[in-house]
């Protein structure tokens, strides 16, 4: 038997066709499919059981459209590959942190999403990774924030103005929502889903319903597919037109400030007239969707569409037609593009170091969609600038097209669906590109069908460590601006809340791991061993 199986990601996989390894072959498997060039979607447990925790990999050939997948026997412990496949850091840590597994060699284990102020680190000080010099200093900040964002803290080591590292510690709202998934009837959780990041959900419910559709095999009619695409497209012009203005606000370039805050509300009000709410909630359903458009609406929409469409596009011209703007974003921020796809990158971050990652080409709703992504190759600030700009003509046209598409179909979308029994024993993959970057849903059944586990990505998971990265060598004041430039999500991170005590019991952090992390890894700043301390 295989070490691994491929499938398609639109068809759902037995549980008993997973090969399932022993702790040292699954370490090397997934070592040898990451070496090979696969990407890392989830690295989780399936299950938990006295005998700990069973584990699965599940990796994409996006060249291909399949995905591949291996379990393992149940495990207390597992090597790290963290040293030599930075991707598989953090799903490390968090399978240490939930499920108390030991894992081996890592460079260096701490919590994922046990803040430094939680008392769950059992009277232990969190290990920040510290600086030292005679004008090294450190900046912290949050986790509360001025404004209404999210609660995240960031710790900057400094020499004078540049940053040495900046540590992201995340974790201060933990909701338990995979948890709360689990033992909701359907409506509640969708609703739940559609929370998942409030500012993606419509990405997160699409996901949601492509893994159940998948699981059932119910079938979306030809309507509801420009349907749904239509509202998506829509959810990220929104974000993109936001996150644009935002840019131009932090750089003082206040005319595209202005003018992108008015505009959003215009695409929003579009996806109002479709759904009845601004954000989409309600509107993706099992099998279609829950709102139709008669031939007014489609025709006030496409007007609606046409001026939206200059005014996003003149006013990003104007942005980028100033040098004070060009200067101020051109090399602030830089990230390697080797390092972006060390890190596992996804998402508009990706795609600004020119990495082909978008789920919209690599795993399409519609198999006749032939989607070439925009991408830059600098890395920088201004690269993610760009790489908006040019997705939002592409969204323009599509959104165009789904217009069209309904327009000639001409008849209603058929009524969502009931969800049919659910095969057991059985699993499915949704992935989806939300505005941020590739959304993945993982859905376990048990023996009656019904859902046991269910794992959500949000791609801020993956990005965050590109965020950190990315202010190295830059000067403090440019974090505003990398910050907004990367635009992550702090509850899509902060899905999973605490379970067991056993992280701190089985984590000890040792000057020789940390030795390993200053020369190898992507983990800590490159600073000479002289600037450098063992964490407290």
């Amino acid at each position: 038997m295989s070490d691994h199986i491929s499938f398609a990601y639109t068809h759902a996989l037995a549980l008993a066709a997973l090969p399932c390894l022993s702790s040292e072959n699954f370490a090397q498997e997934l070592a040898a499919e990451l070496g090979m060039g696969q990407r890392l979607l989830a690295l989780t447990a399936l299950s938990e059981e006295t005998e700990g925790a069973r584990l699965i990999a599940l990796l994409a050939l996006d060249d291909k459209r399949t995905l591949s997948a291996f379990s393992s026997m149940p495990l207390k412990s597992l090597p790290s590959l963290a040293e030599r496949f930075p991707e598989t850091q953090l799903f490390e840590r968090e399978l240490a942190e939930d499920f108390g597994l030991k894992i081996i060699g890592h460079p260096w284990l701490k919590p994922v999403r046990k803040t430094p102020d939680s008392g769950l680190t059992e009277g232990k000080r969190y290990p920040f990774f510290r600086s030292e010099g005679r004008e090294v200093h450190e900046v912290a900040v949050g986790p509360v924030h001025a404004g209404i964002i999210e609660p995240g803290h960031f710790r900057f080591q400094c020499f004078g103005e540049n940053v040495l590292h900046l540590e992201i510690a995340l974790g201060y709202q933990h909701r338990g929502l995979e948890k709360l998934i689990l033992n909701a009837g359907p409506v509640r959780r969708r609703a739940l889903i559609e929370c998942a990041a409030g500012d993606t959900s419509i990405g997160h419910a699409l996901a949601y319903a492509l893994v159940l559709e998948r699981l059932s095999g119910l079938r979306v009619s030809e309507q509801s597919q420009h349907a749904r695409t239509l509202a998506l497209e829509l959810e990220r012009l929104a974000n993109h037109i936001g996150d644009l203005g935002a840019i131009a606000g932090d750089t003082g370039f206040l005319p595209t400030s202005s003018w992108n805050g008015r505009i959003r509300g215009d695409v929003l009000t579009m996806t109002a007239i479709i759904t009845g709410n601004r954000f989409g909630r309600g509107h993706i359903a099992l099998g279609g969707v829950a709102n139709d458009l008669d031939s007014a609406k489609l025709s006030d929409l496409s007007e609606r569409l046409e001026r939206a469409r200059a005014d996003a596009l003149g006013s990003v011209k104007v942005m980028l037609k100033s040098a004070s703007v060009l200067e101020r974003l051109q090399g602030t921020g830089a990230l390697a593009p080797k390092d972006a796809k060390a890190l596992g990158l996804v998402g508009v971050s990706a795609r600004a170091c020119g990495l082909d990652r978008d789920a919209r080409m690599n795993a399409p709703m519609r198999p006749e969609l032939n989607f070439v992504p925009a991408k830059a190759s600098s890395g920088d600030v201004l690269a993610r600038v760009l790489v908006r700009e040019e997705e939002m003509r592409a969204s323009f046209a599509m959104v165009e097209d789904d217009l069209c598409a309904l327009e000639e179909l001409n008849h209603p979308c058929p009524q969502p669906a009931n969800c049919p029994p659910l095969p057991a024993s059985s699993l499915a993959v949704a992935q989806v590109e939300g505005f941020r970057g590739e959304i993945v849903h993982l859905a376990v059944t048990g023996e009656k069908g019904e859902i046991v586990r269910y794992k959500i990505i949000d791609p801020s998971f993956h990005n965050w460590p590109g965020l950190s990265l990315a202010l190295r060598g830059n000067q403090i004041s440019d974090f505003p601006l990398c910050n907004k430039s990367f635009n992550l999500s702090y509850c899509g991170h902060d899905l999973w809340g605490p379970q067991c005590s056993a992280f701190s019991k089985n984590v000890s952090i040792k000057n020789t791991a940390l030795s390993t992390i200053r020369q190898k890894s992507l983990f800590c700043p490159s600073a000479t061993a002289a600037d450098l301390n063992s964490p407290p």
